[in-house]
């Protein structure tokens, strides 16, 4: 028999009570080494007083066991995620593509779900959740830039590629970063299947 599984809204102080189990669940998503993550808590815990901030935590089973999350909030200039990827738009397609895709956006910084929870729909849940009722008139993140199962899923949300091959400042892997106007693909179907997965 399958577990059940919720989502709760979680609240800035619900979110950094809770960024224990958020960060193992990103290190087994994402395969982190032990010694990224004192510098990745600094990150969530300054992106939890970002403007119009909203997290979500998946639970499983009668334990509670949390097994995913993601969160995201109003993308501003003078945050760095925002400014980089804005000048990076800027230089790849011009100002007014920057702009239109960054004046008003949602920022999804996190999405994660543990590897024994994946492909079961809760990544999609978490997306259209996260969007749902938020004022903003797009949402942008960025991704490994491979055909993983994450990138499929958003682009079957109605992301778009707006940089692929973006390496961040620092270093790192590639990453594309894609955008979708709000509400998301499938929006209206999410919003009658309410709590249910």
């Amino acid at each position: 028999m399958k577990e059940a599984i919720a989502i709760a809204e979680l609240n800035r102080s619900g979110f950094l009570e809770t960024l224990d189990d958020f960060l193992a669940i990103y290190a087994a998503a994402m395969g982190a080494n032990p010694a990224e993550l004192p510098s990745r808590r600094a990150i969530m815990e300054r992106h939890s007083g970002s403007p119009d901030f909203r997290a979500l935590a998946v639970t499983a089973g009668s334990s509670g066991l949390v097994v995913a999350f993601s969160y995201g909030f109003r993308g501003l200039p003078g945050q760095w995620w925002h400014d980089v990827v804005r000048a990076g738009i800027s230089a790849a397609a011009g100002l007014h593509a920057a702009g239109g895709w960054l004046d008003d956006v949602l920022e999804i910084a996190e999405v994660h779900v543990h590897p024994d929870y994946q492909a079961r729909g809760i990544g999609r849940q978490m997306m259209l959740t996260l969007s749902a009722r938020r004022t903003e008139r797009t949402a942008v993140l960025s991704t490994r830039d491979a055909l993983t199962p994450a990138r499929r899923l958003y682009r079957s949300l109605g992301f778009v590629d707006l940089l692929t091959d973006f390496v961040f400042p620092g270093g790192g892997p590639p990453y594309a970063v894609m955008g979708a106007e709000l509400p998301l693909l499938g929006q209206g179907a999410a919003a009658r299947e309410a709590g249910a997965l």
